[in-house]
């Protein structure tokens, strides 16, 4: 069942918003050459209790997950799309870093994604966080009142193509408010013109998630949890919590 929000949820939303923008942006201060995932992990364990927020994500368990997951953010590195589990890995020169956070604050949820680089950036690395970047961007410039679900996954999809990266299968958007995985699903891919029709008060987390090598499947790692590319080529994941309105798209976690 698709929830529409009123204006003073969506206004509560912005709150857990920001609260997962500063946890990004302590986690992207702190990442550097041999610093552990686990660290980065604690990064934002510390801005979630400062603020008095609750993780999303820690003890999370979907029906594909043979554990509940045991961190506050996703940690991928590299190959690895979504999902990864933080652990005493050290980051590295040239290491490319997808950061997935979420926060609940006062019974509403918030959810992005960022994608950096760690040390020298290897240059196809930025031009995949850039289309990465231009996905999004036009997934939310396409969430638009009277128009369909379908019109943000043909946005994201253009630009995916364009760019020549694949998309992993099954893995999209969603909606997102008292919890943070609620209806509708948001595929990446889609025909214009079909779909949910969009109105004042939906709001859905939009997260392209594009592969450099340019196939749409994936592997799971050995821990259940984490998704890589099936041919080792690199990952980015972008992603914002976006509420529309009458008066257009509002980025609900913009810092």
């Amino acid at each position: 069942m698709v929830e529409i929000k009123t204006d003073a949820a969506m206004d509560a939303m912005r709150e857990a918003g920001r609260v997962v923008a500063r946890a990004l942006a302590a986690v992207r201060e702190a990442a550097g050459v041999g610093v552990s995932l686990q660290e980065l992990d604690e990064a934002a364990r510390a801005v979630l209790a400062e603020a008095g927020a609750g993780s999303p994500f820690l003890g999370y368990r979907p029906s594909f997950a043979p554990v509940p997951f045991p961190a506050v953010i996703c940690t991928s590195v590299n190959d690895a799309v979504s999902h990864g589990i933080p652990t005493g890995y050290r980051l590295r020169d040239g290491d490319l870093v997808s950061i997935d956070c979420g926060a609940e604050l006062d019974g509403w949820a918030g959810d992005a994604a960022i994608t950096f680089t760690v040390g020298t950036p290897r240059p196809t690395d930025l031009d995949l966080i850039d289309a990465t970047q231009q996905a999004l961007d036009a997934g939310i410039a396409a969430a638009q009142v009277g128009s369909r679900l379908g019109d943000i996954s043909h946005a994201i999809d253009t630009v995916a193509r364009k760019a020549g990266c694949g998309m992993p299968a099954d893995f999209g958007g969603h909606g997102i408010g008292r919890r943070m995985h609620e209806d509708p699903h948001v595929p990446n891919r889609g025909r214009p013109g079909r779909g949910f029709p969009l109105r004042h008060g939906l709001v859905l987390a939009l997260e392209p998630m594009l592969m450099a090598g340019g196939q749409n499947t994936y592997r799971t790692g050995t821990d259940g949890w984490t998704l890589r590319t099936t041919d080792g080529s690199r990952a980015a994941h972008i992603e914002h919590t976006v509420a529309i309105t009458d008066q257009g798209p509002r980025i609900l976690t913009l810092p």
